[in-house]
């Protein structure tokens, strides 16, 4: 592994992404398969069609130790808590001092790792809500998992009460007086700060799930709102049907009201020096003893200038077209772009102009997944027909 830390690198760059061929693979590693092979043969790595991605065991050990595993698993902090009051209960009935250290080591490994796994775990639920409501185009997908995480944040504060309970119980604090260790008092205090923290953020966690759900909420009501509109608009039934003429004659906003235009007044250091200031002045002082208009010059008449043709062609998508192909079809968008027949070459940079001007004009038509393919080192959503 620590020869092959190139390739295990970039796989593991691109864990969410099932990109990883084995070519690539192969000109990491200098064309070499004898070393690709080993790799799959020790199960560092697993072959998936034409694709290469990292074992599951070696996938979880990296992001665990990296801390960025997205995953929330609170069934950690449940097998660290049986192990400490097994191991209290052994202690306690154990009469060999060897035997009984023994559990108490274990005792101490446990109380460590709890703390760790449950700021880990709430670290990690944070992250997750804020990618879901930042990052998920679907509503309903994005409440469905604001819900859930939910959940787990309710499981994640009961295994915190749990904990802090297993510390101050009566049973455990006969082990804890009896065990009388210098280390385990630093660790148990240690513990009832990390607990404390995850606590803090909890509360903080779940005032953040209400304020987004109701966002959610909020923004569904009013786009369900601007359709019926939109609707009403489109069929000529928006006055008849509403009381929006009213509401607007009301309405005294300041987004309504004309913009106001300020006359341009010249700098004191420009009507002293500047020549064409002069003129001005005389013209405006002129004007203002006549009390009439000034004259205004008229330009030439000759217009032979103007009345010339100069035709300019410009190539034009039709990107209608496009998209009424695209949807006859199953491929995903950005594919069907790279093999549809624009009647011109068009390059990759034109190409993702064109992926761009779509889904920003018909967005409500077409299928957005939360998947992505990297080409070309740029990274595209992948999306379908509806």
């Amino acid at each position: 592994m620590s020869r092959e830390q190139k390739l295990i690198t970039e796989i593991f760059e691109k864990r969410k992404v099932l990109s990883y061929k084995y070519d690539d693979a192969l000109e990491v590693l200098d064309y070499n398969e004898d070393k690709l092979r080993l790799l799959l043969e020790f199960t560092v790595l697993r072959e998936n069609g034409a694709y290469l991605e990292l074992d599951d065991h070696f996938l979880q050990f990296f992001e665990q130790v990296l801390e960025v595993n997205e995953e929330i698993n609170v069934s950690y902090i449940t097998e660290n808590l049986q192990t400490i009051n097994q191991n209290i209960i052994y202690y306690l009935k154990e009469n060999s001092e060897s035997r009984k250290y023994n559990y108490l080591r274990q005792v101490k490994s446990a109380l460590r790792k709890t703390g760790i796994i449950a700021i880990r775990n709430v670290v990690d639920l944070k992250r997750n809500i804020d990618n879901t409501f930042k990052n998920e185009p679907n509503y309903k997908i994005k409440k469905a998992k604001l819900e859930h995480l939910d959940i787990k944040r309710n499981d994640i504060a009961t295994l915190v009460m749990l904990t802090d309970n297993l510390v101050a119980g009566d049973e455990e604090q006969t082990f804890f007086k009896t065990a009388s260790d210098e280390e385990l008092q630093r660790i148990i205090n240690a513990l009832r700060g990390k607990l404390n923290f995850c606590r803090h953020n909890l509360i903080y966690i779940q005032k953040q799930i209400i304020e987004f759900l109701n966002r959610l909420k909020y923004q569904s009501g009013l786009l369900e709102k601007i359709r019926q509109l939109k609707y009403l608009k489109d069929q000529f039934e928006l006055k008849s049907k509403t009381n929006i003429v009213k509401l607007l004659l009301a309405d005294h906003s300041l987004v309504y009201e004309p913009n106001p235009t300020y006359s341009l007044k010249l700098s004191l250091d420009q009507l002293q020096s500047d020549d064409e200031a002069l003129d001005a002045i005389k013209k405006v002082v002129s004007r203002n003893r006549s009390g009439g208009r000034s004259v205004i010059q008229l330009s030439d008449n000759n217009l032979s200038d103007y009345l010339q043709l100069d035709i300019e062609e410009v190539e034009q998508i039709n990107l209608k077209a496009v998209k009424n192909s695209f949807l006859a079809g199953s491929n995903n968008l950005f594919d069907f772009l790279r093999t549809y027949d624009f009647g011109k070459p068009v390059s990759f940079e034109e190409c993702l102009t064109i992926y761009c001007q779509l889904i920003c004009q018909y967005d409500l038509q077409f299928k957005l997944t939360a998947e992505y393919q990297t080409r070309q080192n740029t990274e595209y959503l992948l999306i379908y027909p509806l």
